[in-house]
């Protein structure tokens, strides 16, 4: 399914999201397209995954999903542009996944649709299974058969403190510190689709992520 993305038409009806945000691309550590800068390259071949440990959309319970965009961005992450596969976690049932959909491809407003906004074509939309086993960004990510990455965190000092960073252009919750890592292991492999890339050793940023809106 290939769609081209317009201005969202708005349903009236909200949401209320918290849990994680997971980046994985093909920058070097720490990320520039996470402070607003433009990406290593002029490029960013990325996955963001957003883990809802709690909330609802459109009055649905989508706690414990994990919904996934896979993208290719050509050039900075906030002019938009982006070309992207949604990964939705196929542990949603219909009436999830339909929320999901409407929450973070813009139609219920707010934040979202600003976020929806940077998108320029979503390619395709799937359900699939997805594991999401990572905490300060020491762990790893798989949508099956599409994504598998694992993840190891930028120790800044000798005690194995992880190194982070605050108040950044993706930050959603303020004063929350992002956590600063690298991947181990990072693969897409979605040759149907066009986006087919493998980047070890590259960026990695996990923190916490809200998102509300009451129309």
């Amino acid at each position: 399914m290939t769609t081209t993305m317009t201005t969202p038409t708005t349903t009236k009806a909200g949401y209320r999201l918290e849990g994680t945000m997971l980046e994985i691309c093909s920058c070097s550590a720490p990320c520039p397209c996470f402070l607003g800068e433009d990406p290593d390259g002029n490029e960013c071949h990325g996955v963001i995954a957003f883990k809802l440990e709690k909330g609802q959309a459109r009055g649905v319970d989508v706690s414990g999903l994990t919904l996934m965009n896979v993208a290719h961005i050509p050039g900075n992450a906030l002019a938009g542009g982006w070309r992207s596969v949604i990964l939705i976690d196929s542990a949603a049932d219909d009436a999830q996944y339909e929320a999901l959909l409407d929450a973070f491809g813009g139609k219920l407003g707010g934040p979202l649709a600003d976020l929806a906004g940077l998108v320029g074509e979503v390619v395709a939309v799937e359900r699939v299974p997805i594991v999401h086993e990572a905490q300060q960004v020491e762990g790893r990510l798989i949508a099956q058969g599409r994504v598998e990455a694992e993840l190891a965190p930028i120790q800044s000092s000798p005690d194995g403190t992880t190194a982070t960073m605050h108040d950044s252009a993706f930050t959603t919750v303020k004063g929350a510190p992002a956590y600063l890592g690298k991947s181990r292991r990072y693969r897409v492999s979605m040759p149907q689709h066009g986006m087919s890339w493998t980047h070890d050793g590259q960026n990695a940023i996990q923190t916490a992520w809200k998102m509300e809106f009451e129309p």
